[in-house]
């Protein structure tokens, strides 16, 4: 479980700084507004989508947030990544240059998936402990 631990902690980390490095950009960098607009977003998105990454990642890392809000944050993390690899190729970008946003969906799936993998775990660990686990599929 150490090593699930270190693998969920070590994606999210690296997921949740590059959406804060993309939302602190897309804040305040010239480059980032002149590639939304080369995306043809609307210059009010482009902050939208800054805010959502701002609101989201704190949802992400804060331990005690579980549930329905983490899965919220994780689909539209998936969806905005997914959606920014195929505003590049309709762009006319190349798949190389679009090919940082799959790996940000790399890391948000991985963090994805041990996060369900340590939740599993731990309702395991709390049950054995309790004494209220009756079978063990």
């Amino acid at each position: 479980m150490k090593r699930l631990t270190i693998i969920y902690w070590l994606t999210t980390v690296m997921f949740s700084l590059w959406m804060l490095g993309n939302a602190y950009a897309y804040l305040t960098s010239e480059e980032a507004r002149r590639l939304c607009a080369h995306f043809g977003f609307p210059d009010y998105f482009r902050v939208e989508l800054a805010v959502a990454k701002l609101i989201g990642v704190p949802v992400l890392v804060l331990p005690w947030l579980k549930g329905r809000i983490k899965e919220w944050a994780y689909a539209g993390f998936v969806i905005t990544v997914i959606s920014g690899f195929f505003a590049h190729l309709a762009s006319g970008d190349s798949v190389r240059d679009s090919a940082s946003a799959l790996l940000a969906l790399v890391f948000a799936l991985i963090s994805y998936a041990s996060y369900h993998r340590l939740q599993v775990a731990s309702s395991i660990t709390k049950s054995i402990n309790t004494g209220s686990l009756t079978t063990i599929v």
